[in-house]
């Protein structure tokens, strides 16, 4: 039965419980975000060359650059790092790493690039959702790239890593119009960012199959347009999905149902409570989302009580929540 390629069925210890090897020359970093087996960074290693997809925070780099040294890699092996968008738990951590990689090019979707050159407006953003004390302690900082060091994607670009191994990229809106997924030939994999949604360990169920659930983070939440990005995706029969929020999942046909499902019926719940007050709407929103995942949960055989799945998905319902009313108001 398809299985998750959870830390504790790495395909090859490392010295780190933090980076776990995925095969085909992908490297997990467990960024230690929130709390572990949250959010993911990868390197790929192809011919001697390398690549940072996702970063985490600034928090993370201690861990980006160990992998580099676990891995025997010289930091000017590494040629792009490759924020699949720019919100902070993915690209927080872009300028901190490019100032350690004398080599790397940064590579981000058009519509973010000058959010990687000038963070300002980005860390004010977040700062009006977050507040200031929870940006200083998840987040640390944000440093700039300098413009010169930063390139941008097109909608069917194919970069060679090491020479040969083709990633192919993929303008992927619908959570976030920065938003570029990955395709890499090598695995038959997408790095996904938070197009394909969130999975979390904790939900795998005995047999090791994963959840799934939409992410409708603010501002940009469009659930159409997302929907079509992960058709888009699925065309490609991937074998396999590198998500951020976290790690290699399979059984990707499975998934796919549950998540456009999910995704339905999260958007039927907004509409549904679209004219109420907004702070009636908020709590609402929530305790739909909350009833929605439960729902699921106990159809895929998680036997977590409902208050244990509110806790664990306490950060997504708060933040789907604001996203969708963010997406009703629009």
């Amino acid at each position: 039965m398809p299985t998750r390629s959870l830390p504790a069925r790495a395909l090859a210890a490392t010295a780190e419980p933090w980076l776990h090897d995925l095969g085909h020359g992908v490297h997990a970093i467990d960024t230690g975000f929130h709390r572990d087996e949250f959010d993911a960074a990868y390197l790929v290693v192809h011919g001697g060359e390398a690549a940072f997809i996702d970063t985490g925070t600034h928090f993370a780099l201690s861990r980006l650059l160990g992998a580099l040294e676990v891995l025997g890699l010289e930091r000017a092996a590494v040629s792009h790092v490759i924020p699949t968008h720019v919100h902070l738990d993915h690209a927080g951590g872009v300028g901190s790493l490019m100032a350690e990689l004398p080599r790397a090019r940064c590579l981000v979707h058009p519509r973010g690039a000058r959010h990687m050159v000038d963070p300002s407006v980005l860390w004010q953003g977040a700062t009006a959702v977050y507040g200031d004390e929870t940006m200083r302690r998840d987040y640390g900082q944000v440093r700039p790239v300098p413009a010169d060091r930063v390139d941008t994607s097109d909608d069917g670009m194919t970069l060679r890593l090491g020479g040969g191994r083709k990633l192919f990229f993929a303008d992927t809106p619908g959570h976030a119009k920065h938003h570029h997924c990955v395709w890499d030939e090598a695995s038959g994999g997408w790095f996904t960012g938070d197009t394909f949604g969130l999975s979390y360990p904790e939900f795998d169920n005995a047999a090791g199959q994963a959840w799934i659930l939409p992410t409708s983070t603010p501002v940009q939440f469009e659930p159409e347009a997302l929907q079509a990005s992960i058709r888009r995706m699925q065309s490609h029969r991937p074998e396999c999905l590198y998500l951020t929020h976290y790690s290699r999942v399979d059984d990707v046909p499975r998934l796919t149902e549950t998540l456009l499902e999910l995704l339905s019926r999260m958007a039927a719940l907004g509409l549904a409570h679209r004219k109420r007050p907004a702070a009636e709407r908020h709590a609402a929103l929530k305790a739909g989302q909350l009833e929605l995942f439960v729902a699921s949960l106990r159809a895929h055989g998680c036997g977590f009580d409902e208050a244990r799945i509110a806790e664990l998905l306490e950060i997504d319902l708060e933040l789907n929540a604001q996203g969708m009313a963010v997406w009703l108001d629009r």
